[in-house]
């Protein structure tokens, strides 16, 4: 069923035109006059990203209170120009809420721009050369500050409109294209990102060939590098300062841009409508139900049932009128009137609600060692009980969508347990295979112990006293031991690393795989 929409979207759509239409006309004499502009900003950066690797991994934020950038641009034309900027960004890397280590980073672009002048708005696009660094370090306990280096080709876009008392706001955005990666040791990478931004531009001070603005300056940049190990280190920075441009216009003067809107058409005959959803059964007002109207032949945009569940239109075209409507948990229902000219039409829709949707489950029960099919099984299908037939098979029916855990048990066998899916509308087939008891025979424990930083193999040493068992692990970190069925609580310890105590439950002639990661002592 279709989720229901409101007017927000259409208010989205029309709100550039808004702003365009409400916006001072003068604006295109000033943007044509322009010739050059040079941005000094000054800000502080809030930064923080993540390094995925076979350990635990590394975070990093920081706070950097001189982040510093230069933009200028230049116009040879009306329309073609060039721009080149540098910044310099803080950086901080931190384990937990330690500080490790830190610096700072440098980006640099150049290349060709355009701009379109639509009215007040200014559009620039720019393509050209970005070089920058990018925080990357290793998977040691003590990592240090490092940078690799990526060299792009940079595609970039800005929107710049006016709207009220000689107030400004800008929209940005670039994605480089990566051409050449390298991390801080020289080998060769991968990395990609983004950046988009927007400021509130004030101005301050003016004259006929120059001008003063105050910018007030958020960005949003985000990189992903992908070192050659596998590793990969990602950042996310958010940008807030405020910047002095300074502009250099031509002396002419051009007249500005003067808006005359069309004139309105002829009314059409038109009348309003008023529908109510209720509940077929209990008479109850259904809210947030999606409306659609289709009047004299012409859909009209969705509507949403309010609290009282009512949808009204002030104003539609005179003819015949349709109303579908389409609620959660209800069967989609149509109601149809007439609207007539400087009238009002009414309309009341009973909605039925749609019975819950159930599926089936088919448990087939067979020997684990030959595949026989094992009847008089005892199945659990959450709270429903049920038996197997002659062919090892039961039935559950009318169960809800979703996970559903089944359960079965047989004298002689070892207890199972499963998962299965329930659908709508569908049955689901589950096998279910039912191991002998094995009575008496030893159970095997199998595993690998290794570093939670990093996933080296260690060599450690096994304890378990109840069963007076002391094991040591191979080069690799794996062990293999066989004890009794039971409970049995194991001490795991080596060498520089912090012991662990884990508790087990064994049955006879089981085979379990118990893996454990130990944790580095900590350096004084």
């Amino acid at each position: 069923m279709t989720p229901p929409s409101t007017p927000v979207p259409i208010l989205a759509r029309l709100a550039p035109l808004l702003l365009v239409l409400l916006s001072p006309r003068s604006a295109l004499a000033e943007e044509v006059l322009e010739r050059a502009s040079l941005r000094l900003r000054y800000g502080v950066a809030l930064r923080n990203g993540a390094q995925a690797d076979v350990g635990p991994g590394l975070t990093y934020d920081g706070f950097t209170p001189n982040d510093l950038a230069a933009v200028g641009t230049f116009w040879a034309g009306s329309w073609l120009g060039a721009w080149a900027g540098v910044q310099r960004e803080g950086f901080d890397l931190k384990e937990g809420s330690a500080r490790i280590t830190g610096g700072s980073l440098v980006r640099a672009s150049v290349g060709p721009r355009a701009r379109l002048l639509l009215g007040p708005v200014r559009a620039e696009v720019g393509a050209g050369y970005s070089y920058a660094q990018l925080p990357v370090f290793g998977a040691s306990s003590a990592p240090v500050f490092a940078y690799g280096v990526r060299h792009a080709a940079l595609v970039s876009a800005s929107l710049k409109l006016p709207v009220f008392s000689r107030l400004a706001l800008e929209a940005r955005g670039e994605v480089p294209v990566s051409l050449s990666v390298k991390d801080a040791a020289g080998a060769k990478a991968e990395a990609k990102g983004f950046a988009v931004g927007g400021a509130a531009l004030v101005p301050l001070v003016g004259a006929s060939r120059w001008s003063g603005t105050l910018v007030l300056d958020f960005q949003h940049v985000q990189d992903t590098v992908t070192l050659p190990d596998g590793v990969v280190s990602e950042q996310r920075m958010r940008r807030v300062g405020a910047a002095l441009e300074l502009a250099w216009k031509d002396a002419r003067e051009v007249a500005p841009v003067r808006y005359e809107p069309p004139p309105a058409p002829p009314r059409e005959p038109a009348g309003g409508v008023s529908l109510s959803l209720v509940d077929a059964q209990t008479g109850a007002p259904l809210a947030g139900a999606r409306v659609v109207l289709v009047a004299n032949g012409v859909e009209q945009a969705p509507l949403v049932t309010d609290a009282r569940g009512v949808a009204e239109v002030a104003e539609l075209a005179a003819g015949p009128l349709t109303a579908r409507v389409e609620a959660p948990g209800y069967a989609p229902t149509e109601a149809r009137g007439v609207v007539e000219d400087g009238g009002r039409v009414a309309l009341e829709v009973r909605a039925r609600k749609l019975p819950p949707p159930t599926g089936g489950l088919k448990v087939t029960v067979v020997n684990a060692s030959n595949g026989v099919p094992l009847p008089g099984v005892r199945v659990a299908v959450g709270a429903v009980q049920v038996r197997t037939d002659l062919m090892g098979q039961a039935w559950v029916k009318e169960l809800s969508p979703g996970p559903v855990a089944v359960q079965a048990t047989s004298p002689g066998y070892r207890n199972a347990e499963e998962a299965a899916i329930i659908v709508a509308g569908q049955e689901t087939p589950l096998s279910v295979p039912l191991a002998l008891e094995r009575k008496g025979e030893p159970a095997t424990l199998t595993g690998q112990v290794r570093s939670a930083r990093g996933g080296r193999p260690v060599a450690a040493t096994l304890l378990i006293p109840q069963a007076k068992v002391k094991a040591k692990t191979d080069a690799k970190g794996a062990f293999t031991f066989r004890v009794k069925g039971g409970t049995y609580r194991i001490t795991i310890s080596a060498r520089g690393f912090l012991s662990q105590s884990k508790r087990v439950t064994l049955k006879d002639g089981e085979q379990a795989i118990f893996n454990v990661d130990l944790f580095p002592r900590q350096k004084r």
